[in-house]
């Protein structure tokens, strides 16, 4: 008999509140085809905790409560967002804005 059950590490992933809609899938070097850049997936979660961050300039335990998470759960998303864009940027690769699972 076959045992076909998922087993899950850790605890589920909560849904986090994203307030905005983005409109373009893709940025990329200018000039470039994207069939030959290597890509950066960033998530919809990232790219809110910039957004709050940066474009909204709360400070963090702010940003925490409007995206429902913790403060050190929404640090590691900005963190994870700084890292993927930095590398983007620095080695030339495409960023694919992706829905979290």
């Amino acid at each position: 008999m076959e045992n076909n059950t998922k087993i899950q590490m850790g605890r589920p992933r909560r849904c986090r509140r994203i307030r905005f809609s983005h409109k373009t899938n893709f940025y990329k070097p200018q000039g470039v085809h994207l069939r030959n850049l290597k890509i950066i997936e960033l998530t919809v979660e990232e790219l809110e905790a910039l957004r709050l961050k940066n474009i909204e300039s709360k400070d963090q335990i702010e940003c925490a409560e409007i995206m429902k998470t913790s403060q050190s759960t929404f640090q590691r998303i900005l963190s994870s967002a700084y890292k993927k864009i930095s590398e983007a940027l620095i080695e030339g690769k495409a960023i694919k804005i992706i829905k979290n699972d």
